[in-house]
């Protein structure tokens, strides 16, 4: 799918800022670039040589913008132009020829702070007027590939294009944050954020987690694998709790039980929705200790995956005080794996 900008004209302007960044170096456009993605750590890295930005709560996309047509994509590369019409609109009125973004598209609740459940709510009740596209990076502009270049350099000229665009704009410049990375992400929790990334400044464009990027959360919330339900008390046709998994080894370990996050509309459609995934035994291979016969398990194929909020993990593996957030409907379930600080 792909969007058309109607009418724009081009400038220089872009041609001229990519070819003055050192490190940058003429190439055909990518179909997609591997994400850079962030490893998890207790602590936020110190020194100079990283900056600090706000972790976003929504779903990541790469902005593609190539002779006038849009496409959003997912980190595993689906085509949602059409999901975030709004956002291609505004990616269209950049002015440069082709432009390759890095960011984060999320709703906010009325706080102004970023929430996965807003910005799934606002999807299934067409509000797409809440959007809000947080670009943080940029891989490529106008026949020069950014990626080699230093991560300080990518977002200056990545600023400069921003501000340039129409008052009102949905498109938002993730602003590098002033301070150590230890009293940032206090911060960060203070006003309910979800934590903070720190990127070395230094560092060229590099897909995979190789330690350029360190995330530090205020709550342990990660995606896991919907391997079950127990249906509701009060209603045949909602659930009551989700059973979770995450993959190790390619063998699906269990993880607990999600059994708040609901509304009674939310707990109807994903009962509606895992019917059809319904099987009679548990996708763990043998039953899990805690799935007693009176829990009333009910096992679905392990292809759905939610993201899940909960205050860490027991010694047997299990997530505390599990809290449903949403559906994540841009990873695959056998990617899922237990996120552990190193």
């Amino acid at each position: 799918m792909s969007r058309k900008a109607v009418g724009k004209k081009r400038d220089g302007t872009a041609r001229d800022l990519a070819t003055s960044i050192s490190g940058a170096r003429r190439a055909p456009m990518p179909a997609f670039v591997k994400p850079c993605l962030a490893l998890l750590k207790e602590k936020a890295p110190t020194g100079s040589d990283w900056i600090h930005e706000i972790k976003f709560d929504g779903y990541r996309i790469q902005a593609h913008l190539d002779k006038g047509t849009v496409k959003l994509l997912t980190r595993q590369a689906l085509d949602w132009t059409e999901k975030f019409a709004p956002i291609a609109k505004a990616v269209a009125t950049i002015r440069a020829a082709q432009i390759i973004l890095d960011g984060e598209i999320v709703s906010e609740d009325q706080y102004g702070v970023s929430s996965f459940s807003k910005l799934q709510q606002d999807l299934k009740e067409g509000r797409s007027e809440n959007f809000i596209y947080d670009v943080f990076d940029l891989m490529y502009l106008d026949g020069m590939d950014l990626r080699p270049a230093p991560l300080a350099a990518r977002k200056k000229v990545l600023a400069s294009l921003i501000k340039r665009l129409p008052k009102g704009t949905p498109i938002r410049y993730s602003e590098s944050l002033a301070g150590s990375g230890a009293a940032l992400l206090k911060r960060a929790c203070q006003l309910h954020l979800e934590g903070i990334v720190s990127k070395r400044s230094d560092a060229p464009y590099r897909g995979g987690r190789g330690g350029d990027w360190i995330k530090t959360k205020c709550s342990d919330r990660q995606e896991l694998v919907i391997a079950g339900y127990k249906p509701s008390t009060v209603d045949p046709h909602a659930i009551g709790a989700l059973i979770l998994g995450y993959y190790q080894k390619g063998r699906l370990q269990y993880a607990g039980r999600a059994g708040t996050g609901y509304t009674h509309k939310v707990a109807k459609e994903l009962w509606k929705k895992l019917q059809p995934l319904r099987i009679d035994f548990p996708p763990f291979g043998t039953t899990p200790k805690e799935e007693t016969k009176a829990r009333n398990a009910k096992w679905v194929q392990p292809l759905l995956v939610a993201e899940v909020d909960f205050h860490g993990w027991t010694h047997g593996g299990r997530v505390r005080q599990a809290s449903f957030q949403g559906l994540r409907e841009d990873k695959a379930a056998k990617a899922v794996v237990r996120e552990s600080a190193r």
